[in-house]
């Protein structure tokens, strides 16, 4: 790999400080510790680290810990530079920050995820609420507190995957007073099995979840979802989880992508058209044997794991090794004190064996929780963070 002329380092920037970007910023700088040649500047639109995983209970009014991405980044020797990517020139190697600064590269990390695709259905944009961000989800919480006050209100959930079942039953359970509709293509928990998709839909209803499955919104209005059909729900407040879509940046700047704008990378996590930019997490379309990964944060801290050692290993002459996953569960939240974990096999479809109630609340806060001690951990023993399920028979053989 080659360095600056000028500094005799090689400058690693990476874009985005998501689970994977920041698990690709305290491992790269972890293991780049005692050596003077690497730079490693990590990029993000705020200092608050975004604990996606909890966004459905910052949007029900409840208090969560606030993470500093500095501090978070604290005796690492990683720099961080707040400011919005505006842009990505591959070709000159260098990246811009809100338009007017500039900061070259000798490799890039690109991790600049997914948020809420709020263009595919007319209205999303101009009358519902996501969970991008911590403050968004405030500005939910704000309005729910609202209507809470008025003692009534509607609350339409659209999309009835995981992030949508989670926010229904957070909002069911922590404003009773007020009607949650649930609405989605699929029934939810479908990928799941049977017994622990029944209990998961038994969950809602004991909350007070209407849920209306088989059904399409085709356009959010100021009071009301229009479904295909034309049929209205009514709905003071609309939470849109449905559908995801990442960044133009990648496909502006040249690197190749996949339909949904993804980067394209390698076996080892490398941009198929630009090797001295890797993607990391919902940022990039990487294909495993059992077809591409799908975005979640069990498999996006490994990316950022792998694309370091992988940085490291180029930088001390070194090839590489392939990046392999397998997925090893669905916990899904029910409120505080209920949840259902489906376990799985390594390509994402249900094993037999699940957990349901308490106990699987207990784990699903375990698995919310345990980026921050990994993290703490990383940053004493690099090689800690290097441990996950490969897959087995699933990858074995990825190129």
């Amino acid at each position: 790999m080659t360095k600056n002329r000028e500094t005799g380092t090689h400058r690693v920037l990476i874009l985005g400080a998501g689970y994977a970007g920041m698990a690709a910023a305290i491992q790269l700088a972890a293991r780049g510790r005692r050596r003077e040649d690497v730079q490693v500047t990590l990029v993000n639109a705020q200092e608050r680290f975004t604990e996606r995983l909890r966004l459905h209970m910052s949007a029900t009014g409840q208090r969560v810990a606030e993470l500093s991405i500095p501090e978070l980044l604290e005796g690492t020797g990683a720099r961080f530079v707040r400011g919005w990517v505006t842009a990505v020139d591959a070709g000159a190697k260098l990246v811009r920050i809100d338009d007017d600064r500039v900061l070259h590269y000798d490799t890039l990390v690109y991790g600049l995820g997914s948020v809420a695709d709020t263009a595919a259905v007319p209205g999303v944009e101009d009358h519902a609420y996501t969970l991008n961000s911590a403050q968004d989800a405030e500005l939910l919480a704000d309005r729910l507190a609202r209507l809470a006050r008025l003692g009534r209100g509607t609350v339409v959930v659209g999309g009835s995957g995981l992030t949508g079942v989670e926010s229904a039953a957070e909002i069911a359970e922590q404003h009773p007073e007020l009607d949650v509709v649930l609405l989605g293509r699929q029934e939810p928990g479908a990928a799941m099995s049977p017994k622990p998709r029944a209990y998961l839909q038994a969950a809602l209803a004991r909350l007070g979840v209407r849920v209306l499955s088989g059904v399409e919104v085709v356009k959010v209005l100021p009071d009301a979802v229009e479904l295909a059909g034309g049929e209205l729900v009514a709905a003071d407040a609309v939470l849109w989880t449905s559908g995801t879509r990442v960044s133009p940046l990648a496909a502006a700047a040249g690197l190749t992508v996949d339909e949904r704008g993804r980067v394209v990378t390698d076996a080892t996590l490398r941009s198929v058209s630009h090797p001295d930019v890797y993607a990391v997490g919902d940022a990039a379309a990487i294909r495993q044997g059992y077809g591409v990964m799908h975005g979640t944060c069990q498999g996006g801290m490994p990316t950022g794991v792998h694309a370091a050692v992988s940085i490291v290993r180029a930088l001390d002459g070194r090839r590489p090794k392939p990046f392999r996953f397998g997925y090893y569960h669905t916990p899904v939240s029910l409120g505080r004190h209920d949840a259902v974990v489906q376990f799985t096999r390594p390509d994402d479809s249900p094993r037999r064996v699940y957990l349901t109630g308490r106990m699987a609340a207990r784990y699903k806060e375990t698995v919310t929780a345990s980026p921050w001690p990994t993290y703490g951990r990383m940053k004493k023993m690099p090689a800690s963070g290097a441990f996950w399920p490969r897959g087995g028979r699933f990858t074995r053989g990825v190129r």
